[in-house]
Parts: structure tokens; C-alpha cells; sequence
């Protein structure tokens, strides 16, 4: 229903297609490769084709250069040989590890998509690369595996262009049925109010209706996405004053979302509804502001994360160097995997989710290797293991390392075979250093100013009240429908930024109730705020009364 099982397939297609003509000519070893720069697939599954288009391109090159890097540095340094070699490519990867955490962090790309960077150059530079040759080859591999996964994750556009849209808005949809169900004014429904909130902005901010697009599609295609995320943002604000569940305009709301879901080429015509007449007026307040609702904003926030991860790598890979344990770099990637996390507190989730992930894992692989599947067959399961990889890990991350262990086993085993045992053996020393380096890092290396990005956003929470006091008391000076979308903006991020800083040792210390900007502007803390501060009454379909 939310494209999930479209996704996994694409992400398979997208590594069978460069690697099976390899294995059938005889070139098994180099067709890890391809598989490598198909993982390029993971980022930006839920963009707008237009968007996905540059996220996955930058993304291709960024899979690319880390394979070329990292084949460069195996030629240059041979680090199966020990000694310098093994110490610059350990102190790379912890690089690569840091650059990459920061760089997915700074632009709110999801997933695993720094892990995977690390994978790639990883293998490459722990593999054999006897000359330029090779590191030419290996890099052009991996670059046609990215472009053919950057082609399919686009076909779409062709066929469906506007299906991350109705993907989007069907989402919303769901969350604000899910909030309806609740009763809009419950207390318990603050958290449910959030994720509304936050799907219905990403829905606008997935049809373009933002300051930084100024071409609005008006037309057929797009107006019943357009129309039902209106909608969607009408029920939002009127259900802070409805106290009871609307349990009829929630089965509305799914009826829709189920109608988006189904793969017409053009959606079907919304079903009418009385509350709600499709109006440019919600449109044109979204405008104002969903385009800065997420940005992240203080590279303090993002600069220990990314140290934490880069010092994990570093000293997991130099400690499994330093007791010679065989494919070291297991180590360096179970700490990065572990910690590639949002703070303290889902760095231990994490962590006892990849333990028991990583053995179930290993016992499938054990299995797997232990028949000997010719080169052809292996293909065949790593391409099925990444399809379920893709399938659950945004569902549940456990889950996905009971696949994710598998698929990197393989394709070491592919790249570079070894007795069964001892690579199961290997992969079990690593992910145990890993998982407690990463841990270790994760528990020392605190960051010493929590608040930063909580001060951040009560700040333009802050502000954003006080626009909206002047607002009601001069109500010509800016839209009514302009006011409830900047405070609705504004009261996303302090949530998320408060889950943030509540998972480290070191508490914030702020207390958003007491807690005053610098401009002494009214807070505004709960998206509950919007609405019952004004006076004014509403007509039946939830508009100011009045309003034209």
C-alpha cells in the first residue's frame, strides 16, 4: 500500500541486471561491484521523481567515488599485506565513515545510506587490486550498477508520474484518520497530532507547494492530490475544537487513501465530502513556509554524530587489526551500523536490535555457504536477500539485519571466497567488537550541548507566535489560512528536536513551559495551540465564518 513492495523489487531488479551477465561470463569476482553502486537505489524512496532524480544522481557518484577510492587505496597501500597499509586504509574508512554519517545527516536522507558507503568502500579497499587496470574496471562496474539503478528508480515517470504524490498524500490521510479516531482535542492524541501534522506537510511539500516552487500544476493530474491534501489540512486545524472521535470522516479519509494507492494512471475523482470545498487559500498559505520545515540547522547538532561514528569505525577496525582478526573490517562496520543512530538512547536500541539480528543472520548464512551454491545461485540470493533487506528495514530494523548480515557475507564471498567457517567465525569476532565499541563511543562521546537544536526551534516556534498575536489583532496584515500553516511549521521540529536531545546522558535543560526567546515572544509548544487562541467561529465546513 505505501510502495514498499515496489521499492524492494526495484532495488533487486537494479542488482541482478549488471551482475548476472558477469557470473554467466566466467567473471564472478567483479560482479559484487555493480551490486555495490546498485545500493545507490536506497536513497530518496519517497521523493518526487523530479527531486529523486538529483538525490540518486549525487548518490551514484558518491557510490562511485567510494568504490574507486577505496580500489585506489588497496593498489596503492596493499593492506592484506599488514603493517601501513592496513593503518591508512583504517584511518580512511573511519573518514569515509564520519563524511558520509555528516553528509546524510546535513541533507535528511534516511536509511542506511551512510552504512552502505562505508560497505562499499570497505570491500574495495580491503579487496585485491593488483594496478590501475583493475581500479578502472572495478570503478566503471560500479558505476554502470548505479546508473541502472538511477534508471529504474525513475521509470516510474513515465508510467506513473505521480505516484510518490498519491503515495504521499495517502499517508496523511491515514495520519489524520488516525487522529480523528482518537478525538482531535484528546490529550492522548498529542503524538498521533504530530505525525498528522508532519504528513500533511510533507504531502504539500511533495506536490511543489513550497517558496522554493514557483510551478504549481493546476491541472487534471494533480488536482485530486491537491484537493485531498486541502482537505486533509481543513480537518487538521478545525479537529483541535472536536473533542469527541469522528469515526465517518476517518472511514472517508481511508477510502481515499486506499483510491490513491491503486495504480490508475490517473486517480480517481475524490469522493465528495460536505465539510470541504477545494480552495487555493490552504494552498497558498503552505506556500509560505513547508519548503524550511525541515532543515536540520546547526552543524553542531550534526557534528558529533558524525565523530562518533567516524572514532567508532576508526578504533573497531584498528583494534580487530591489532588482534589479527581475519576480514577486520567487519569490526569498523558493525560500530558504524551501531551507531549510525540519532543519539544515545537509539544507539543501544540499535545495538541490542543488530545482536540479535546479526545471529539470526549469521545462522541464515551458515546455511546458505555451507551448501556451496555455485556463483550463479549466490547471485540469485544476494539479489533475494536485498530484497527483503529493502522490504522490512524501514518497517523494522532488527528485522533488516536478519537480512542485511546475509547479503554482506555473500557478497564478500563472492568478491573474495573463503572457508565457511571461517568467515561465519570472522563475522561473529567483528560484529561482537563492533557492537561494543560503538557502545563504548556512543556512551563517552556525548554531546555537550543537547539544547542546541531544542533552543533552535523554540526560537522560530517563538517567533512564529508572535506573528501569529499580530496577526489576530491586525487580521487584513496577513492571511488567517497563512498564520495557522507557520505555526503548524514551526511546531513540528521542537518535538523531533526534543526526541533528539532526550535520548543523551546530558539532559537539556529546558523547560519549553518556562522557557522564553530572546524576543520575549508567547511559545507556542504543542501543535494543540492552534486555533483555540482566537475568537472567531467556523462554519460547517470548517472556515472562518464569513470567509468568502
Amino acid at each position: 500500500m505505501d510502495g514498499a513492495l515496489l521499492f524492494a523489487l526495484r532495488a533487486a531488479l537494479a542488482m541482478a541486471l549488471p551482475a548476472v551477465p558477469l557470473v554467466l561470463s566466467g567473471q564472478t569476482a567483479l560482479a559484487v561491484f555493480p551490486m555495490m553502486g546498485a545500493f545507490t537505489t536506497t536513497f530518496g524512496r519517497n521523493l518526487p521523481y523530479h527531486r529523486r532524480a538529483r538525490v540518486l544522481a549525487v548518490a551514484a557518484v558518491a557510490m562511485t567515488m567510494c568504490v574507486g577510492l577505496g580500489a585506489t587505496l588497496a593498489a596503492l597501500t596493499d593492506p592484506q599485506a599488514g603493517g601501513l597499509g592496513t593503518a591508512v586504509v583504517i584511518a580512511a574508512m573511519a573518514v569515509t565513515a564520519g563524511l558520509a554519517k555528516f553528509l546524510c545527516d546535513a541533507t535528511r536522507l534516511s536509511g542506511l545510506g551512510a552504512v552502505l558507503m562505508l560497505f562499499s568502500f570497505a570491500v574495495a579497499a580491503n579487496g585485491p587490486a593488483d594496478g590501475l587496470t583493475d581500479v578502472l574496471a572495478e570503478t566503471g562496474l560500479t558505476a554502470t550498477g548505479a546508473a541502472t539503478a538511477w534508471a529504474l528508480a525513475l521509470v516510474g515517470w513515465v508510467v506513473h508520474p505521480d505516484r510518490p504524490q498519491r503515495l504521499a498524500v495517502a499517508v496523511a490521510l491515514r495520519g489524520l484518520a488516525d487522529l480523528l479516531e482518537q478525538g482531535g482535542g484528546a490529550d492522548r492524541a498529542v503524538h498521533t497530532r504530530h505525525r498528522a501534522t508532519t504528513a500533511v506537510l510533507r504531502a504539500y511539500q511533495s506536490l511543489g507547494l513550497s517558496p522554493l516552487t514557483t510551478d504549481q500544476r493546476h491541472g487534471e493530474r494533480s488536482g485530486t492530490c491537491v484537493f485531498l491534501t486541502d482537505l486533509a489540512w481543513s480537518l487538521l486545524i478545525t479537529s483541535v475544537r472536536r473533542q469527541t472521535p469522528d469515526a465517518p470522516t476517518a472511514r472517508y479519509l481511508r477510502v481515499q487513501a486506499r483510491y490513491l494507492t491503486v495504480r490508475y494512471r490517473r486517480p480517481p475523482s475524490p469522493l465528495p465530502h460536505p465539510m470541504f470545498e477545494a480552495g487555493p487559500a490552504a494552498r497558498r498559505a503552505a506556500e509560505l513556509t513547508v519548503g524550511d520545515s525541515g532543515s536540520p540547522g546547526h552543524v553542531a547538532v550534526l557534528v558529533v554524530p558524525a565523530f562518533r561514528m567516524a572514532l567508532g569505525t576508526g578504533l573497531a577496525g584498528g583494534l580487530a587489526a591489532f588482534l589479527s582478526f581475519g576480514h577486520g573490517y567487519w569490526a569498523a562496520l558493525s560500530a558504524a551500523a551501531v551507531l549510525h543512530s540519532v543519539n544515545v538512547r537509539s544507539t543501544l536500541e540499535r545495538a541490542l536490535q543488530r545482536t540479535l539480528g546479526t545471529t539470526a543472520g549469521l545462522l541464515i548464512a551458515f546455511g546458505v555457504l555451507a551448501t556451496r551454491p555455485a556463483p550463479t545461485a549466490l547471485v540469485a540470493l544476494i539479489v533475494l536477500f536485498e530484497f527483503l533487506l529493502e522490504y522490512t528495514v524501514a518497517r523494522n530494523y532488527g528485522l533488516g539485519v536478519v537480512f542485511l548480515t546475509p547479503l554482506a557475507l555473500l557478497m564478500s564471498d563472492l568478491a573474495s571466497p573463503a572457508p565457511v567457517g571461517t568467515l561465519v567465525h570472522d563475522r561473529t569476532l567483528g560484529s561482537v567488537l563492533g557492537i561494543l565499541i560503538g557502545l563504548a563511543c556512543a556512551l563517552l562521546v556525548v554531546h555537550g550541548r543537547p539544547a542546541a537544536r531544542v533552543e533552535r526551534a523554540l526560537a522560530a516556534c517563538g517567533e512564529a507566535s508572535q506573528r501569529a498575536e499580530s496577526a489576530l489583532a491586525d487580521s487584513a496584515a496577513v492571511p488567517h489560512s497563512a498564520v495557522q500553516t507557520q505555526l503548524a511549521v514551526a511546531v513540528v521540529e521542537p518535538r523531533e528536536a526534543d526526541d533528539a536531545a532526550a535520548g543523551e546522558l546530558y539532559a537539556a535543560n529546558v523547560d519549553p513551559a518556562n522557557w522564553q526567546p530572546r524576543s520575549s515572544a508567547p511559545m507556542c509548544c504543542s501543535i494543540t495551540s492552534i486555533g483555540p487562541h482566537e475568537s472567531r467561529t467556523y462554519d460547517r465546513r470548517g472556515r472562518p465564518a464569513g470567509a468568502a
